[in-house]
């Protein structure tokens, strides 16, 4: 069946038309920090069938948002990548995450992967708190090892060795999650999270992340009950 299209000029109802399938959005998410299999994407995204990604992997790939290439021996396994123009779609993933952070019926609690993770630290990151901090923080999520560099008021997070960091967090990301947005102490996060190095540095660390305030609801109980 042919894809419905909006049949409108205006270029935000185009990347609709390419991106706004369910699932189209996480998949690119979950690429952006590097290059996956297909079974790493079916692992980070727990609720998508087999069909749908391949479904959504194949338009993706239509639309040159990204690639799909075969790695060469002893790996020889497929894998999927965000073309250039397709990773520059992460500054959607930052206004869209600032913007809906600010609904008033977003849940907090929900799980997230290990890049999204990732992804929603560089982007609610605060610049202006980070002062003459110079550091490194690790992250180890399972096999998934990730590094921020704390540097002259910057901050850059992605994929690298999580050992020799200054802080270095490990564990369950939700259990980070929980700490730097919902204000969780480290010592009740104990036995999901592990965190070694420089414990000042560390709870320095998580208040650079301020959530923005939300917006303010306009549903009342009237509205609710009609």
């Amino acid at each position: 069946m042919k894809k419905r299209a909006y049949q409108d000029g205006c270029a935000v109802a185009h990347a609709l038309d390419i991106i706004g399938d369910r699932w189209a959005m996480p998949i690119m998410r979950e690429l952006m920090l590097g290059p996956k299999r297909f079974t790493d994407l079916r692992a980070s995204l727990p609720g998508i069938s087999a069909n749908v990604l391949t479904q959504r992997l194949e338009g993706l790939e239509a639309a040159s948002i990204l690639i799909r290439r075969r790695l060469p021996p002893p790996a020889a396994s497929q894998i999927y990548e965000l073309t250039d123009w397709g990773r520059e779609s992460e500054i959607l993933f930052q206004v869209l995450g600032r913007w809906a952070s600010r609904s008033p019926t977003m849940q907090p609690g929900q799980p997230m992967s290990h890049v999204s993770v990732v992804l929603s630290l560089r982007t609610m990151i605060d610049r202006s708190r980070i002062g003459d901090m110079d550091a490194t923080i690790g992250m180890r999520f399972g096999e998934e090892e990730f590094r921020a560099i704390l540097k002259d008021g910057d901050f850059t997070i992605g994929r690298g060795e999580a050992e020799s960091a200054d802080v270095l967090f490990s564990g369950d990301q939700n259990a980070l999650v929980a700490v730097i947005y919902g204000g969780l102490p480290f010592g009740e996060a104990a036995g999901a999270l592990t965190v070694a190095g420089d414990r000042e540095l560390a709870e320095r660390f998580i208040r650079l992340f301020p959530l923005p305030p939300k917006a303010p609801s306009t549903v009342t109980p009237e509205t609710t009950a009609s």
